[in-house]
């Protein structure tokens, strides 16, 4: 079973939680010094609550937003983001007119729910996989969705949230979401759906999820599009083509074209037809333009500290007291350092060792060594804007598990937004190398593909053999492309913002 596959498992075995409170998520290109401040979930940025799980509320944008040309342009002349041709061309020729499609249409209405029986009898089971019929084709008047794809650093989500925060008020039912998320989400209402219809060898409860989805938002935005997951890849096609009958219009960023995606995946021909869906309902563009925004030099903040010394612990430790002691001025402490803060998640407890409510403190073994899952760290991530990671080991082969769930976390900590501040016993990019007396130090020629990809020189980051299978490789590599961008001065001066 694979690391995801058990993610989801566990999904499904927890009960729905109540709403999250929201963060708020503002555009922000990763490659530019300067982006618009906030704090972003990854979770999720809806405008309408869902009935079985209830994710965080879209927020109300601070300034009035144009139109997303007009918006890109602003961003420009204010020295928010560097001027690019080929992204104003992508922006004026494909969100451009999307947007303006948006404007004039109307999607169709959704049915509601039927109500609820406190006591469903058998035959009101038996026959509750038959009493929702889906609309015979999407509208005639829908716009076609937008598929945007290309390597790290091309501006993916800058551009998608771009276009997410300039739809205007008359457009209340949207959301934006990272899709890793949004799958965990509609894996716990499949399981809600099945238990409702107490069917659970037949029947299909995709209908009726994507029914509640739709009936949520009409406008969806996903960011990082991905299929790694049998679970996912089985369900895709019949999800989207619910989502697409019922009005819903979408825009999609991925890495990959949607014939790259799933490769060399478990039954991948039973995926095919989820891409030529893609193809077919989506404007599928390509940003690539040759300009990779995460290469631009950018100064360093001293986020990072190693070796485990007792002098880089005390430094390390300052800064903490720093953050989590209140200024002279304040009458009381009203927010004092706790130890074993409890969090919620699925329906069981991760106790946090040292926090205020915003401040974490774990040490690499309460973080990594313990069978957490993405949805944990997603938590943790929700709830903590700055986090402090102590005593991370130099990893091996041996540990190879515990390495996968730090590469999950700082794909977490990236995604929200998160400002974290490491102790380790070597520079935090080598980490997973291997040792030069090993005799294993040989970058592959894919890993220095990948590495050069992503604008990661090998020397900094070094060769590592834990790492070997496709996805794993770029995995690995765009974390250590996500660390190095998260101990910029940049990353520093945006993150953990309330």
């Amino acid at each position: 079973m694979s690391m995801r596959t058990a993610v989801r498992a566990h999904c499904l075995r927890r009960r729905p939680r109540r709403s999250w409170p929201a963060r708020i998520l503002l555009a922000s290109q990763s490659s530019v010094a300067g982006t618009a401040s906030a704090t972003p979930s990854i979770l999720n940025t809806a405008s309408a609550c869902p009935t079985s799980v209830k994710l965080p509320v879209s927020p109300t944008p601070t300034h009035q937003a144009g139109s997303p040309l007009q918006e890109y342009d602003a961003r420009v002349s204010a020295g928010t983001l560097k001027p690019d041709p080929h992204q104003r061309r992508i922006v004026e020729r494909h969100l451009q007119p999307f947007y303006t499609s948006l404007l004039s249409y109307s999607p169709p209405p959704v049915p509601p729910p039927p109500p609820s029986t406190s006591a469903p009898t058998v035959f009101s089971r038996l026959f509750a996989r038959n009493t929702l019929s889906l609309p015979a084709e999407p509208p005639k008047n829908a716009p076609k969705g937008l598929y945007l794809y290309g390597d790290v650093g091309t501006g993916k989500t800058m551009l998608m949230d771009l276009f997410y925060l300039s739809l205007p008020p008359s457009v209340t039912r949207k959301r934006r979401v990272h899709f890793h998320a949004f799958m965990i989400d509609v894996h716990k209402r499949i399981h809600a759906a099945k238990a409702e219809m107490g069917v659970h060898d037949g029947g299909d409860p995709i209908a009726p999820v994507a029914r509640d989805l739709a009936r949520e938002a009409y406008v969806l935005c996903f960011d990082e599009f991905q299929v790694t997951d049998i679970a996912d890849a089985m369900i895709l096609r019949r999800l989207f083509e619910s989502l697409l009958r019922y009005g819903v219009v979408m825009v999609i960023t991925s890495n990959r074209h949607p014939d790259d995606l799933y490769k060399n995946g478990i039954q991948r021909s039973s995926f095919i037809p989820a891409i030529e869906l893609l193809k077919s309902q989506f404007q599928v563009t390509d940003l690539d333009s040759g300009t990779d925004y995460r290469r631009i030099p950018r100064a360093l903040s001293h986020v990072y500290y190693s070796p485990l010394t007792p002098e880089n612990k005390a430094e390390v430790d300052k800064i903490f007291r720093s953050l989590t002691t209140p200024s002279s001025s304040s009458s009381s402490r009203t927010d004092p350092v706790v130890t074993n803060r409890p969090l919620t998640t699925f329906g069981r407890t991760i106790y946090v060792p040292l926090s205020t409510s915003r401040v974490a403190r774990f040490t690499f073994e309460e973080l990594c060594a313990r069978p957490l899952s993405a949805a944990d760290y997603l938590e943790i991530t929700r709830t903590f804007s700055t986090i402090f990671v102590m005593d991370v080991p130099k990893l091996d082969i041996g540990r190879k598990d515990v390495a996968r769930r730090f590469i999950t976390f700082i794909d977490t900590c990236y995604e929200s937004k998160t400002k974290l501040f490491v102790l380790s016993e070597v520079p935090i990019f080598q980490i997973f190398s291997d040792d030069g007396t090993s005799g294993k130090g040989q970058i592959s020629d894919h890993m220095r593909s990948v590495m050069d990809d992503l604008g990661l020189p090998p020397e900094v980051v070094g060769a590592s053999s834990m790492f070997t299978g496709e996805e794993e490789i770029f995995a690995f590599a765009r974390a250590c492309s996500r660390l190095v961008q998260m101990g910029s001065k940049e990353w520093a001066e945006t993150a953990a913002r309330s």
